[in-house]
């Protein structure tokens, strides 16, 4: 027998939310009559998650635990839990709370309906303040709008993915990953539900501002080209106005005026460098993640998975396959 729904939920220091999550967890799958599985990563926690997550797994054998070695990120985190997900439906939520776990059940009902990939939309996010919000906002927007592919407004990593497209993220091992943009990628038959986000449980985020931008800009440069594209166009602008300024002082030069001191030439200098410097680090950027991919590294080390009661009946991830 295998599960029909694996739950993956990364953890990294929410000791407190975790029992609570647990408890509402084993309500709402129970709810399914049908066999489930809750997947917790550990993606480097030092708080105690981690002995409350083994107690779990000793008490539930439902609970399987994936200890990573060292702290390797949320994306790389959900990334291992789909990795060994056995279900026919993977479920995607943090463990925070701020992602009531009883929408899952709504999440179901659409993938019954014949959907492959059901994400929840945030229509309200209650306990954010106003910079956060905002900036959420302007986030999902800027993605929407410079992506190649359509990214759904306002929807995070909670999720719920068919097995065949399951299969088929967990056959991309790209580096830099921003799984929300991989979902929309990969195509098949999606629909949103909305939900409104609960305040967080316990602790403080896991996204302050300067995550939020580095995730940004690996969904930018993962499935948009237009950073490149703006260097280009800041070249030409640049020639533009180097020959229009040629022209200028040609007409000067004709009509008996001078340009005299360093100033202009100086200004003229340091804006050429600096449209250079910005182009260059543009262009360095993608050369640094083309460099990580071809490094191949695994995406993560499992230090340690506890078993689970669905181990002995279904194909598990080989080493190799959990590395890569």
């Amino acid at each position: 027998m295998k599960p029909t729904y694996s739950v993956i939920v990364p953890v990294y220091n929410e000791k407190e939310s975790l029992p609570v999550l647990y408890e509402r967890m084993v309500s709402v799958m129970d709810q399914t009559g049908e066999p489930w599985e809750l997947i917790l990563v550990d993606d480097g926690s030092f708080d105690g998650s981690s002995q409350i997550m083994r107690e779990l797994s000793q008490k539930d054998p439902r609970v399987r635990v994936i200890f990573f070695a060292r702290n390797f990120g949320h994306q790389i985190a959900v990334t291992a839990g789909m990795d060994h997900a056995l279900g026919d439906a993977a479920i995607v939520i943090d463990a925070d709370l701020q992602d009531p776990p009883e929408v899952i059940l709504e999440l179901i009902e659409k993938w019954k309906e014949g959907y492959e990939v059901v994400y929840a939309v945030r229509t309200g996010r209650e306990g954010e303040s106003w910079f956060k919000k905002e900036t959420a906002s302007v986030f999902y927007r800027l993605i929407y709008k410079i992506t190649d592919v359509k990214i759904p407004l306002d929807a995070g990593d909670f999720r719920l993915l068919d097995r065949k497209v399951l299969d088929v993220m967990n056959s991309m091992r790209e580096k830099h990953r921003f799984l929300r943009g991989m979902s929309a990628w990969v195509g098949y038959k999606q629909i949103g539900v909305p939900y409104q986000r609960a305040p967080r449980y316990a602790g403080k985020t896991k996204y302050p501002l300067k995550k939020m931008i580095l995730l940004a800009w690996n969904a930018i440069t993962g499935f948009s080209y237009v950073p490149l594209q703006i260097a280009m166009i800041l070249g030409f602008i640049v020639a533009f106005i180097s020959i229009l300024l040629i022209i200028v002082v040609i007409i000067l030069r004709i009509n008996g005026n001078e340009l005299v001191g360093q100033a202009t030439t100086l200004i003229s200098t340091l804006f050429l460098g600096g449209v250079q410097l910005i182009c260059l680090g543009i262009i360095g950027e993608y050369l640094g993640r083309i460099y990580d991919e071809v490094k191949n590294r695994p995406l993560y080390i499992a230090a340690e998975i506890t078993p689970s009661i669905y181990d002995e009946d279904s194909e598990k991830p080989s080493e190799q396959e959990r590395k890569e």
